[in-house]
């Protein structure tokens, strides 16, 4: 069997200064430029099998095996697709050129490549399903071929002005689900107390706590 790619698009909101970003690599159910849509749960056995030994699928530049550019630190299944959280190798060249360019918002795209292990075809709408791959990498590219992914950084702890922001920090940096990340502020508040004029002071402390104990 030979390895096919699928590609999604993202829009690039912000991106860390150390290199770090997130998004979706996959979009469960959706027709792409191949007429090909990826079923929930077709990573699953892949990524286990991974996680068993130890080490994550390659994080390429433009399918390129010999430029890998940096390491996904997270990568699993949701409701939504494939989510996964990278961080960029700065030192590098081709790194330090995907950073920039993500910035600018001139790079557009994620894509997957892997093999398929069990498919289904429909001859009356001509849609390929996947049911099953063994994912081998997720590149950054130029030309999506898929535009329901969407991919936003993880935002940066001098960005947080509310408690709104101190919550989508908490589930998108730190991978809290919305009631975790709740939970976290309303003990933060009953811990130090709920006065106005200290309280943002004291929230961004514990959350900066968080943010090194999560990297």
């Amino acid at each position: 069997m030979s390895r096919k790619y699928y590609d999604c698009a993202f829009d690039v909101k912000a991106i860390n200064d150390d290199g770090t970003f997130e998004g979706y690599g996959s979009v469960f159910g959706n027709v792409d430029a191949y007429k090909e849509i990826v079923a929930k749960g077709a990573f699953t056995e892949s990524l286990h099998s991974l996680k068993n030994q130890g080490r994550m699928p390659a994080l390429l530049w433009q399918h390129r095996s010999g430029e890998p550019i940096g390491v996904y630190t997270d990568m699993r299944e949701d409701d939504t697709g494939l989510f996964v959280r990278g961080k960029l190798a700065l030192k590098t060249a081709r790194g330090a050129e995907a950073h920039e360019l993500m910035k600018m918002k001139a790079l557009s795209g994620l894509s997957i490549g892997f093999v398929t292990r069990e498919d289904s075809y429909d001859k009356v709408t001509g849609i390929r399903t996947l049911n099953k791959v063994d994912l081998w990498e997720c590149s950054i590219v130029t030309f999506p071929a898929n535009d329901s992914a969407r991919v936003s950084a993880v935002k940066n702890i001098d960005e947080i002005e509310s408690l709104a922001d101190a919550e989508t920090y908490l589930r998108e940096s730190g991978g809290y689900s919305k009631s975790e990340a709740l939970g976290i502020i309303a003990r933060i508040k009953s811990v130090h107390g709920r006065s106005d004029s200290d309280e943002q002071d004291k929230l961004l402390e514990a959350l900066k706590k968080l943010k090194a104990s999560i990297r």
